[in-house]
């Protein structure tokens, strides 16, 4: 039974039936703010996009437990050169909580505010009008919990990704994930705000103790709407490279499907399959929870000349020699005034003013944040600074392997329900199979197995949509 294919080849049908998510076509919302299960094609926003930067694809799916899709999603692409520059090109994926309705109308309003106040914001700088337009989200999300009983206390996590000329910029709270594929490493770029990474990071418990596999996951400690006011993670700015590959997703991905999994398919294929396998796997393995997934591969980046650095003006070291030269004028200035010296006082309260603000400048002022280095660390806790969790990327036989397993599940248990699948269709995107793997050509093997597992799911929600949302066996 599938109950037996589950345990053998992780997969999670629960309860002797096995959900196929309805596939639904792609729905308006708002202008260039999406929320969107089906995968979208550049024309599919706006056609006037400026797009010789970038491609993406975004999925987001119900899942196999649940009856409503709380996540949502928002891709806005810069529509010309000057709107790169200014706010770039902005991704975000939001997984909303709460009760009925709450949570799915928390994520979509994150989905649609922080994209219209940061293209809104005044400022001409992107850091703090992407950070000031999570807040301004936040204010309307915990406004609108106020207003109605039933929306109380409601939450989303929220995690933007901003491409710009000169740099990528992130805007993170709650444990919605951004990554980025560089080379042959998967790097996240987010800290989660859930209580095992808060406690890991504190030193508190080890991630691979037995009390930390004890600790519930799903336990976030930070999200917007339930506080008036929210603190907000910037991460970058990070230098971008052609061949940079960025994924946003929510935890319904990550919870199923691991890093070292998620790197060799966002490295192999591109994002269109890359964000359909994922969600597929993720159900497959029981889809607990509602999947979000966007890839963003950046085809070209050449930054114009000259452009100005992002920079984040942040609290850092406080200048004592400062300080103390602050006080003495300040003292010798009070000194003078005592002994009647006007003239002198005066002097030494203006030089007094000068040491101020050299310390206040020198400690709010800090250079551009280093890029995230590729570091060769995996060990499993999360680092203090990103990226806080790399993993390798690079296709390997146990990967192989594992789609292998997968795709036999699939037919075994296609074969025991009964479910009519064009096996012949399927067999042909795997034809080459054994042939690539003999020359080693193991990115291309991925490419055919992930072709197969979607084109064997697609099938099945073909069917599934006249059937009604269960297919059983």
């Amino acid at each position: 039974n599938f109950g037996a294919l589950s345990s053998k080849y992780g997969l999670n049908g629960g309860s002797g039936e096995f959900h196929i998510a309805k596939s639904e076509r792609p729905q308006q919302n708002h202008g260039l703010f999406s929320a969107r299960p089906s995968p979208l094609s550049f024309d599919e926003i706006v056609s006037t996009s400026w797009k010789a930067s970038i491609d993406f694809a975004a999925v987001s799916d119900v899942g196999m437990r649940r009856s409503n899709n709380q996540d949502a999603h928002a891709e806005v692409p810069a529509d010309s050169p000057d709107r790169l520059r200014s706010r770039g090109h902005l991704f975000l994926v939001a997984d909303g909580m709460g009760a009925h309705a709450a949570g799915e109308l928390a994520s979509r309003i994150a989905a649609e505010q922080i994209p219209l106040h940061y293209l809104r914001q005044s400022t001409a700088d992107p850091i703090q009008a992407l950070r000031e337009a999570v807040e301004q989200a936040n204010s309307d999300i915990h406004q609108r919990g106020q207003q109605n009983r039933e929306f109380h206390n409601m939450g989303t996590t929220a995690s933007s990704l901003a491409i710009l000329a000169d740099g990528v910029i992130i805007a993170h709270v709650g444990d919605s994930r951004v990554y980025r594929l560089r080379g042959n490493r998967l790097e996240q770029l987010t800290f989660d705000h859930s209580l095992i990474w808060e406690m890991q990071a504190s030193g508190q418990i080890k991630p691979d103790s037995q009390l930390s596999g004890s600790i519930p996951k799903n336990i976030i400690t930070r999200s917007l709407g339930p506080s008036p006011g929210v603190k907000v993670d910037i991460e970058g700015p990070f230098p971008v490279l052609p061949g940079d590959r960025f994924l946003l997703c929510s935890d319904g991905l990550t919870g199923q499907v691991d890093d070292s999994e998620i790197g060799p398919l966002v490295a192999a294929l591109n994002p269109d399959l890359a964000a359909r396998v994922l969600v597929d796997l993720a159900n497959l393995r029981g889809g607990p929870d509602n999947i979000t997934v966007i890839v963003v591969d950046v085809r070209e980046h050449e930054p114009p000349p000259g452009e100005r650095r992002l920079m984040i003006p942040t609290v850092g070291r406080i200048p004592w020699a400062m300080v103390g030269a602050t006080l003495f004028c300040l003292l010798g200035a009070a000194i003078l005034e005592f002994s009647g010296n006007r003239g002198a006082m005066i002097v030494a309260a203006v030089l007094a003013a000068i040491a101020a603000g050299v310390a206040i400048f020198q400690t709010i002022r800090r250079p551009p944040n280093k890029p995230a280095k590729a570091v060769n660390d995996d060990s499993p806790g999360p680092r203090r600074s990103a990226p806080y969790r790399t993993s390798p990327a690079k296709p390997t036989t146990e990967m192989l392997e594992k789609l292998d397993d997968v795709l036999s599940a699939l037919r075994e248990a296609a074969q025991e329900r009964r479910w009519l699948v064009d096996w012949a269709q399927v067999d042909s995107s795997l034809a080459d199979n054994q042939t690539m793997r003999h020359q080693g050509r193991l990115a291309e093997v991925i490419r055919l197995q992930a072709q197969a597992i979607v084109q064997t799911m697609s099938q099945l929600r073909s069917q599934q949509r006249g059937k009604g949302e269960t297919i059983k066996g």
